[in-house]
């Protein structure tokens, strides 16, 4: 059976195995709490806000020996723990520095500047519909800053070998500051248990059909997918695809934080899901939002780098599959069901038929946790074990266009890459590519090969 119409208006490759999740997942909705009307809606709504200011001159206009530099210095602000810098045209790139500091909320303190890494270099394939809404921007990588409410941001235009040894701005530069809202570890919203996660619009349609997007493997409303050992995984793989021939490469299904885990706000993100044909890739990124955070702190910054994502960059929905923290913790990223090929925007060029897992954090100078790389590796052994892929092996892949090859050309690249290998960019940092080796063997032997 093919053909068949979602409500997200995509047409989706079902098979008869997957009619029973499907099922299950509509008799989740029919059976969840009332969307709107009820008690449970009205605290549902996660505190949480984006604020985008415009940046203006620093430099004096009309001095010909002037370098372009844009900022702006605010104190008083509203609570924010998230930054980053925008501007109009995504295929404009920002040639320049971006430096910031903050004010702690709490301390009243100003921090020492902190460089803002000026390119996301991440994104939806050209052509797509993600890529061609008229709301994407160009963007640098997000900040976190933890609680401030102060910002001080200078934009500057680097060297060049043009005529007047400078290069301009692009227009259209604004700040955007990002409140995640609520870590769990804070007060809860009025009426709602002290041990429930951060609520996050939990009972409208769009977080029942979120949470409906996992119910071939766990009930609804889970807020994490529990980890499984070998011979149950290669009982569930059998379950959702049928006897295999032979041994089953497959590692054990990993513990994984759902979207309702981490209190992602579902009113954010488009309607409905993408899906891709299978997952012969793996990319790994780092985010670049910076090492300063603590483990208990992450749900927080995935839901910053997810309203970045959507609200200032213009996205369908956070562009990552999955996340990684610190401590070795995984997390759902993009909506649409953790055992599913969907369809990311993290490679520009390579997210067909291909997943993307970001380990938060910057990894250019910075060692990686060895339990974020593991986190990453018992990942890729589930997931890539899901479609057959060997991590060890290589593949190919059909560029959908970016910095380095054009598209159409078929590209053999690793099942397990950096970010990097697609594209041209500093992701996922020098100190994590240099990991790959290990993950690519852990990866595979998680898998029993």
């Amino acid at each position: 059976m093919r053909g068949f119409l979602a409500p997200s208006s995509c047409v989706l490759p079902f098979t008869l195995r997957s009619i029973g999740a499907a099922c299950a997942a509509l008799l989740a909705l029919a059976q969840a709490p009332p969307a709107f009307g009820s008690a449970s809606a009205s605290r549902g709504a996660v505190p949480g806000s984006t604020r985008s200011l415009p940046l203006v001159p620093l430099s004096r206009e009309g001095d010909p020996g002037a370098t372009p530099e844009q900022g702006l210095r605010r104190t008083g602000l509203g609570r924010f723990a998230l930054l980053g810098v925008v501007w109009d045209d995504p295929g404009t790139e920002l040639r320049g520095r971006v430096r910031v500091r903050t004010r702690s909320a709490v301390t009243g303190k100003w921090t020492g500047w902190q460089d803002v890494e000026a390119h996301a270099d991440h994104g939806a394939d050209p052509g797509t519909a993600e890529r061609s809404a008229r709301r994407v921007r160009g963007a640098t990588a997000p900040l976190w800053v933890g609680a401030s409410d102060g910002v001080d941001v200078r934009v500057r235009a680097a060297k060049t070998d043009g005529r007047d040894g400078r290069s301009a701005l692009p227009p259209g530069l604004r700040l955007e500051l990002v409140d995640p809202g609520e870590d769990a570890g804070e007060a809860p919203a009025a009426g709602a248990p002290a041990d429930e996660p951060p609520r996050a619009a939990l009972d409208t349609e769009a977080a029942i059909a979120a949470s409906g997007a996992n119910a071939d493997i766990a009930a609804y409303g889970t807020t994490e997918i529990p980890e499984l050992d070998r011979l149950a995984t290669e009982r569930e793989l059998t379950r959702l695809q049928g006897p295999s021939r032979g041994k089953p490469y497959i590692g054990p299904r990993p513990k994984i934080v759902t979207r309702r885990g981490w209190g992602a706000d579902e009113s954010l993100r488009e309607h409905g899901f993408v899906y891709t044909k299978k997952i012969k890739a793996a990319f790994v990124h780092h985010t670049a939002s910076g090492n300063n955070y603590t483990c208990a702190q992450a749900p927080s910054v995935i839901r910053g780098i997810y309203r970045y994502h959507v609200k200032s960059m213009g996205w369908r929905d956070i562009g990552y599959n999955f996340l990684a923290d610190k401590c070795g913790r995984l997390y759902e990223g993009r909506a649409g069901g953790v055992a599913k090929a969907v369809l990311g925007a993290h490679t520009l060029g390579f997210n067909t038929d291909s997943m993307g897992v970001a380990v938060i954090g910057s990894y250019g100078t910075t060692q990686p946790p060895g339990a974020a790389v593991t986190a990453v590796a018992r990942l890729a052994a589930w997931k890539l074990g899901l479609h057959g892929a060997d991590p060890r092996a290589k593949t190919y892949l059909t560029s959908g266009g970016g910095n380095l090859y054009p598209k159409g050309k078929k590209v053999r690249l690793n099942v397990m890459s950096g970010h990097r290998d697609g594209y041209a960019t500093e992701c996922p940092g020098k100190r994590l590519y240099a990991k790959l080796g290990t993950v690519r063997t852990s990866a595979a032997h998680y898998q029993g090969r």
